[in-house]
């Protein structure tokens, strides 16, 4: 059975490092919403306005995914209610599998931003402020809440992993 797991959270708490845990896991595909953006913005066809491109080609991918009974692990910030919707609608009758991450150790949080290297060409990643800025609301009906400060990539991953065989 295939199942969708839908993440959220801010830039530096951890969802590529636990989506790439994940995967390997799991065997879900990962559909990263930054390679998805890097890649628009780097085509000479790129619209000047590609704010929400990302989100819909993921959405788009992860539904031909899941057709062909693939499990998905969507990782973006996925900052509004709007987007969540989108990729929950997606999973349609398969399991579908929540989960906001965050780093509550504000310090941590900013020293992996602070150290942090874009690891796709022409990746600008945000500093600090940026993401203290960002418009980013809470997840609070996300089925799973994990605080990076509390667990490493691997526990994160596993227990996102449990939940997806719980389905």
């Amino acid at each position: 059975m295939s199942a969708l797991v839908v993440l959220a959270g801010l830039p530096g708490t951890g969802k590529t490092t636990i989506s790439r845990a994940l995967a390997a896991q799991s065997g879900a595909i990962h559909l990263r919403i930054d390679t998805i953006e890097t890649a628009i913005c780097a085509s000479t066809l790129a619209p000047a306005n590609a704010a929400d491109a990302g989100y819909l080609v993921a959405r788009a991918q992860a539904a031909e995914l899941m057709a062909a009974e693939h499990s998905v692990i969507i990782d973006c910030v996925n900052q509004w209610q709007m987007t969540r919707e989108w990729f929950v609608e997606v999973a349609g009758t398969a399991r579908c599998v929540t989960c906001e991450i965050i780093c509550s150790d504000l310090s941590e949080h900013r020293a992996r931003i602070d150290s942090r290297r874009a690891d796709l060409p022409g990746h600008a990643l945000p500093d600090w402020q940026a993401v203290l800025a960002r418009d980013y609301h809470p997840w609070h009906a996300a089925e799973l809440q994990i605080d990076t400060a509390e667990r490493t990539p691997d526990a994160a991953a596993g227990l996102i992993f449990k939940a997806m065989e719980a389905g």
